[in-house]
């Protein structure tokens, strides 16, 4: 079978996987993940590729690492079908049902059957899998680099993967930070809007500065929605927050649009990924020195000449004479 170049050194662990006593098929299956979701655009070869290698290894994983694998491709726009009906995020009876047409936000209603009697709801993910910092960094970096369309995917996916979001924000905090936020948008004060922001989620200034400062608008909408902000406050947020945003009506309506149809699961979701961003950024920058740096920090001394005289003798020898 031919590897495509996507999965470089695939031959080399699946050999290992097959030597007694070594059991390399979770990691495998989450290495084949994460090399497929860095990229937007598969071509059908790499797509026919990864549909086959990961079918041979979701049954054979345990159920942690199919949770992981899982979460990760629920919130990716472009899972193929088959491995997404065999994740259980599609029904396996909408075989003509396209993965974009089922979790676009947009979908008509007449174009997806549906059938659950009318007056059902449909059931929340019950399992939690909390994130750890490398993962909230990737899902934070995905939403960031995504355009519009891709972002409403995503933020419409959040909703029914079993990530664990962000617990709500108390009510009297929440309801405490809107009428600041709301005076920092009306002065354009970008500065203490974030501040403010930052404060009442709890976010480091750095996570809320990009937070207010991206172009699109949909992570602030997130936040928003976080806090419980009313709809007409956030509308009037936009517009006089960002006056360039805010001169836009299309924009304007397009963001006050999906903070209608946004879930308040997802924001939460968004905003356990950017506080563990944040740790993921402090673990990098305070990196434990490795062991490989103390021992050659411990060589340097000793690698020095030790000088022929000591210090101080030079001048010893001429206050003697």
């Amino acid at each position: 079978m031919t590897v495509p170049p996507m999965f470089p050194g695939f031959d080399g662990l699946m050999t290992l996987s097959r030597r007694e006593g070594v059991d390399i098929r979770p990691t495998l299956l989450r290495v084949l993940t994460d090399l497929y979701v860095q990229t937007s655009v598969h071509s059908e070869e790499e797509q026919r590729q990864f549909v086959e290698l990961t079918s041979r290894l979701i049954d054979q994983v345990d159920d942690t690492t199919r949770a992981v694998v899982r979460a990760r491709l629920s919130i990716y726009p472009h899972t193929p079908k088959p491995i997404a009906q065999r994740l259980g995020l599609l029904p396996v009876d909408q075989d003509r049902l396209p993965l974009a047409a089922a979790i676009a936000p947009t979908a008509s209603p007449s174009l997806v059957p549906d059938a659950r009697p009318p007056g059902d709801i449909e059931p929340r993910p019950t399992s939690q899998l909390t994130m750890q910092p490398a993962d909230a960094a990737q899902l934070n970096d995905m939403f960031f680099a995504a355009n519009a369309g891709e972002r409403a995917q995503i933020l419409h996916s959040l909703a029914d993967t079993p990530l664990k979001p962000a617990a709500r924000i108390y009510s009297v905090r929440a309801a405490r930070a809107i009428q600041p936020l709301e005076q920092a948008a009306y002065a354009a004060d970008t500065e203490k809007f974030t501040r403010e922001l930052g404060d009442a989620l709890i976010l480091p200034f750095r996570v809320a500065a990009q937070v207010v400062g991206d172009a699109g608008g949909e992570p602030m909408a997130c936040a928003a929605k976080a806090l419980g902000m009313p709809g007409e406050v956030f509308e009037r947020v936009l517009m006089f927050l960002d006056p360039t945003l805010g001169a836009s009506v299309n924009r304007v309506y397009r963001l006050s649009r999906l903070y209608d149809n946004l879930d308040e699961r997802a924001a939460l979701i968004m905003l356990a990924a950017w506080r563990g961003t944040a740790v993921a950024v402090t673990r990098a920058k305070y990196r434990p020195v490795l062991y490989e740096d103390e021992r050659q920090r411990g060589r340097a001394p000793q690698s020095q000449p030790r000088p022929a005289q000591q210090p101080g003798a030079a001048v010893a020898r001429s206050s003697s004479k």
